[in-house]
């Protein structure tokens, strides 16, 4: 998988788990003397959660948990991919969660395990392409 310049795999921060999570919005339209209706107004933001675990004195340092909390701070979205080629869009890093343990002598973490929450971003030419009647 990849997201912008984030590469995770053995060689940098390895995912174990991958979470993935739609909704989907309605509408309740109030109406006299019968129960509401709901009105479907489209699909929500999805949400990916990524759980992983960086060994970083094997590969990859002990900053990369840093890189990503610097990216999230651009307030950019990035581009994701996945391993088998398919282009997922683009998504923004809505959070980041990381937890040190197993220390060295140093002080340093012989393992980190991280939690990348990322939501997507959307489509700007969705709303224009409808409303153009599909001439983009």
């Amino acid at each position: 998988m990849a997201l912008g310049p984030f590469r995770f795999g053995m060689s940098h921060g390895a995912y174990q788990r991958f979470q993935r999570s739609a909704g989907y919005r309605w509408a309740k339209l109030d109406r006299l003397g019968r129960a509401p209706a709901l009105q479907y107004l489209g699909p929500d933001t999805e949400e990916v959660r990524m759980d992983g675990v960086i060994y970083p004195h094997f590969k990859g340092g002990l900053r990369q948990v840093d890189l990503m909390r610097a990216r999230a701070g651009l307030g950019q979205p990035l581009m994701m991919v996945d391993g088998l080629g398919w282009v997922w869009k683009r998504w923004v890093i809505a959070g980041v969660d990381e937890q040190k343990d197993t220390f060295l002598r140093d002080g340093a973490p012989r393992r980190i395990t991280f939690t990348l929450t990322l939501q997507s971003y959307g489509s700007d030419a969705d709303g224009l392409s409808a409303r153009l009647g599909g001439l983009l």
